[in-house]
């Protein structure tokens, strides 16, 4: 029997086929979830209970329609992912960094730091990846990482990162050509001080994936650690405690809209504890759009987790239209109002006092600072037969803008 390759125009069509056929399945099961949810909001109406046959089915479709978005999201990402440019010195590097992953021979990568005049880090702490292969696990990392992929992330090449920025703005004013200009407040500045925090994954290669020249074994090593960097991260940016690890968006004081000071993040309530208010639901989302300002809005985005997007699934408007709703474009995530929504599970889900939405421009809100390098250090001894790649990153994170995130707070004040 023959094997048959595809030719790359064939893989090519493929692939399209693949995105429609995605689309037209993920458009089919929320017209089958609306008629269901239409289904059960008549029965509450007219007998004042739904019917838990079809709260079961609902959820079904819920979850389906999760699983459908997620292989959407996979299939855009797929797509769109650009291959990495050979730059100057691409191949040495490359075969450097293959050399010491190997067989340990870290000859290659010395010769190349000191030829950067670059301190060439010893064995005990590991060697500077090449940028190929740093750029490669961050756009991995990136990919999977929700608050990545919506707040501003900067380089840097120290240990932290402090920016002064002004909790009430200067003063402006207009005058004539030949008016003369009277001294404005001095702004209120304050500093924001982000320290980067060492994260670090060690995944284990056996001896034959390292001695098997077919296997890139960069690319290995950027699939193993990319989900356990996300999923640090992840937890961070939304609720790490700034000790060792990144301040996330949650970790700041909460206090009622209108009374918050620099340093605070304003949430509006439900009024309910552990849900929406009971009449006119969907009057909470409105008015958590409309608790930043104006500024904020245009580039505004909703940060929930899964199990929130099932409850905002269900509510509708006064004119009987769904808040939410899905998108024809691969690469175009479902919309809440018209407003896009980044799913993040550290926040948590609907119940008492908790904050369980979060809206706002969270890339002028929040800051994530990545120190430039990215270290690997091989160890052939502490798992045998196994080869361990205790690989590192220094991350750091925190709200650089109060006033661009606001919170839902289900409770009832």
């Amino acid at each position: 029997m023959s094997l048959e390759t595809k030719a790359p125009e064939t893989k090519a069509l493929d692939d399209v086929q693949d995105v429609r056929r995605a689309v037209g399945e993920f458009l089919n099961a929320f017209e089958l979830f609306k008629e269901e949810n239409d289904r059960r909001l008549d029965d509450i109406e007219t007998r004042g209970a739904a019917d838990p046959l079809s709260d079961d089915k609902l959820d079904r479709i819920n979850r389906a329609l999760d699983a459908q978005q997620s292989r959407l999201d996979r299939l855009a990402l797929e797509k769109s992912r650009p291959s990495l440019g050979a730059e100057d010195g691409a191949r040495e590097r490359k075969q450097a960094v293959r050399a010491y992953m190997r067989a340990g021979d870290a000859a290659g990568l010395v010769a190349l730091e000191e030829k950067a005049l670059s301190i060439a880090t010893d064995a005990e702490g590991g060697y500077l990846a090449p940028l190929e292969t740093e750029r490669m696990i961050n756009e991995a990392v990136r990919d999977i990482s929700p608050i990545r992929q919506t707040a501003t992330v900067r380089q840097i090449g120290s240990a932290s990162f402090r920016k002064p920025v002004s909790a009430a703005g200067a003063e402006a004013g207009w005058v004539g050509d030949k008016d003369p200009r009277t001294e404005t407040d001095t702004p209120d500045l304050r500093v924001v001080d982000l320290p980067t925090a060492e994260l670090y994954a060690m995944p284990a290669a056996t001896p034959t994936l390292l001695e098997d020249a077919v296997v890139d074994v960069e690319q290995w090593l950027a699939d193993e650690v990319r989900a356990e960097f996300a999923a640090q991260e992840g937890a961070a940016f939304v609720a790490g405690t700034g000790t060792n690890q990144p301040r996330g968006f949650l970790n700041y004081t909460a206090v009622a809209e209108g009374s918050q000071v620099w340093g605070q993040i304003g949430y509006i309530a439900t009024g309910v504890s552990g849900a929406f208010a009971a009449s006119n639901p969907a009057d909470d989302i409105i008015d958590l759009i409309y608790t930043p300002k104006a500024t904020y809005r245009g580039n505004g985005r909703f940060v929930m987790s899964k199990s929130t997007v099932g409850a905002v699934r269900k509510l509708k408007d006064g004119d009987n239209n769904y808040l939410w709703r899905p998108s024809a474009d691969p690469g175009v995530g479902a919309t809440l109002m018209g407003y896009p929504i980044t799913e993040a599970e550290e926040v948590p889900a609907i119940g008492p006092d908790a904050p369980a939405i979060a809206f706002g421009d969270f890339a002028r809100g929040y800051l994530i600072v990545d120190r430039v390098g990215l270290r690997i250090l091989r160890d052939p001894y502490s798992a045998k037969p196994y080869v361990l790649f205790y690989t590192t990153k220094r991350v750091g994170g925190g709200v650089q803008d109060f006033e661009a995130i606001k919170l839902l707070k289900f409770g009832t004040s």
